[in-house]
């Protein structure tokens, strides 16, 4: 089978899989609950996770830093290449922690975000929404997600 059918199949399955709001499989929402759901308290806790992990790495990653620059120096200062070697190792070391950190604040930030901007959203479409009107009597005005397409056929 060629890449560009197997490909063309795949997308093709992807996309059935996508249009079936409610259908079986996967680990989407249950039959008969249609909405996209995401729980603030997963990307909380997500986010809280990333940032107790900056906070811990923070310290605990540079613990050794002072000592460890100390008997690099005094070993090179020695004669023993083993002091270049440990010193470009602390420098390796110093810069790792540096990027995990990075990604660790990028995430947390990125979490509080995405929460914010993710509540900003529901609320403007749900305003959007009330303006189309009921559905059925007695309904407040409120589209649920999974009746929207019904609207742009």
């Amino acid at each position: 089978m060629s890449f560009a059918k197997e490909w063309g199949e795949l997308k093709a399955a992807a996309a059935m899989r996508l249009n079936q709001a409610g259908g079986t499989g996967g680990s989407g929402p249950a039959k008969g609950s249609a909405d996209y759901v995401v729980s603030d308290d997963e990307l909380g806790d997500i986010g809280h996770a990333a940032f107790n992990l900056f906070n811990g790495l923070e310290r605990t990653g540079k613990h050794a830093k002072a000592a460890s620059e100390t008997a690099g120096k005094g070993l090179k200062g020695d004669g023993f290449d083993t002091g270049a070697a440990f010193t470009e190792v602390i420098e390796t070391w110093e810069k790792q922690v540096k990027t995990l950190l990075q990604a660790c604040a990028h995430i947390s930030n990125h979490l509080d975000y995405t929460k914010a901007s993710k509540k900003a959203d529901d609320e403007w479409i749900e305003t959007q929404l009330r303006i189309v009107g009921p559905v059925a009597p007695g309904d407040d005005g409120a589209v649920p997600a999974s009746q929207i397409s019904k609207y742009f056929r």
